[in-house]
């Protein structure tokens, strides 16, 4: 079965607003074998809206519409299925009652704008809706089967999950086609030489399909594979899995899509040890990562920014003379930073970072994307220089950080160099 998702509203169509729910619409429905070929995004405009959901209609058999089923005037999408469809809006007691018991949970007054709420296409069938208040629809236009959903993201999200996929999975029957999805993420190669190293899968094996995914600094390398015996799926994409990851080789961070700080953290805990920081260039992003992982506090136990060179003096312990000598951008300044670190936080590792972000401050020896990494751990300590081509302070600080994590995750392995 073929699907399209449509996301209405101005804040989308004007870039005011990222559309995330489509993203996610498309992935959950790729889960469940349901090949979605088209995403449409239309501003608040009835004619159009209308026009557009006849033309869905025509084209696939499943459609997601997200937005528009607010209060306000400019929510128009129910008007627009209703007209689509040659049916007439008519008052849902059943979502009259929904929307006036979510406002009494919540002691509040039930205004006249949310009885629009309850006005719902003739034949189409209610959603209702656990933690808003405006209810979803289903609703036959043309030959193809609309979902219509909140575009609040975690409204949508409950409601996909509640109502759409159960549903969709039922009109698949048995030709429900399987879906699997492996994601294997990358640092270190740039999206073109990834992509080359893994070019020749989709022909080594007939059924799966590539695709990547930059999100800088990390590159995805994801195998798509759709079949209905779920046993040759798995082999399939085991086989197709392992040969990809043996051609993309120490640069994998994670076979399942795990981001750089996630598999640190998996790692730390794994051997029950800890972290501790000292950032110069990158500010603090380095911790802010760490730290956006659950569970964290297990093995993080400290981070300083220590951005002049008398902060890392008083509080770090780096050596004068280290300074004078090599100055703050340095391999050596930056074990210093990095012995300071794991014995002020009394942990297991130390990890530093000491660089020059950009735009400016560069110099011959030392240009724009020079960052030294210290690393401190148990058995050793040392500092190593890398460069990265970019100009941007943001993208630096980014790859900075992504570089210090991938050294303390070549330690852990034991595979660092």
């Amino acid at each position: 079965m073929k699907a399209e998702i449509l996301a209405t509203g101005d804040e989308i169509r004007s870039g005011a607003l990222v559309d995330s729910n489509s993203a996610f619409i498309s992935e959950r429905l790729e889960e469940i074998g349901i090949e979605v070929v088209r995403h449409t995004c239309v501003g608040d405009d009835l004619s159009l809206l209308v026009s557009t959901l006849r033309e869905i209609g025509d084209r696939v058999d499943m459609a997601v519409v997200t937005g528009g089923l607010g209060p306000t005037t400019d929510d128009l999408t129910a008007e627009a299925a209703a007209g689509a469809a040659g049916v007439e809006l008519t008052l849902s007691q059943t979502a009259f009652e929904n929307v006036e018991s979510f406002f009494k949970k919540f002691n509040r007054p039930m205004t006249d704008s949310n009885r629009k709420q309850a006005l719902l296409p003739d034949g189409s069938k209610l959603m209702y809706n656990p933690v808003g208040t405006a209810p979803g629809f289903s609703l036959k236009i043309e030959k193809c089967l609309f979902f219509f959903l909140p575009g609040v993201p975690y409204e949508m999200k409950r409601m996909l999950a509640e109502h759409v996929i159960p549903e969709m999975l039922s009109l698949q029957g048995d030709a429900a086609m399987h879906s699997r999805v492996k994601t294997i993420t990358t640092f270190g190669l740039p999206e073109s030489l990834a992509g080359e190293k893994v070019a020749g899968v989709e022909a080594a094996f007939p059924g799966i399909k590539l695709g990547l995914r930059a999100n800088f600094p990390q590159i995805q390398v994801k195998l798509y594979g759709r079949e209905i015996n779920l046993a040759m799926l798995d082999q399939r994409m085991a086989e197709a899995g392992q040969w990809a990851l043996e051609r993309l080789g120490r640069n994998v961070i994670s076979e399942n899509g795990e981001r750089m700080e996630g598999v640190v953290g998996r790692l730390l805990l794994e051997r029950s040890a800890s972290i501790g920081l000292a950032e110069s260039c990158t500010g603090g992003l380095l911790a802010n990562w760490l730290t956006n992982v659950a569970g964290s506090s297990a093995y993080f136990f400290f981070s300083g920014v220590t951005y002049s060179n008398k902060a890392k003096i008083d509080v770090l312990g780096v050596k004068p003379e280290t300074l004078e000598r090599h100055g703050a951008v340095h391999e050596e300044t930056a074990r210093e930073m990095a012995e300071g670190a794991r014995r002020l936080a009394g942990s297991t590792y130390g990890l530093s970072t000491s660089g020059i972000a950009g735009p400016d401050g560069g110099t011959e020896d030392k240009p724009v994307g020079t960052v030294c990494v210290g690393y401190a751990g148990p058995d050793r300590s040392f500092g190593r220089r890398l460069y990265f081509p970019f100009g941007k302070r943001l993208m630096n600080k980014k790859i900075f950080c992504m570089a210090a994590l991938d050294i303390l995750r070549k330690e852990l392995l034991g595979i660092g160099g």
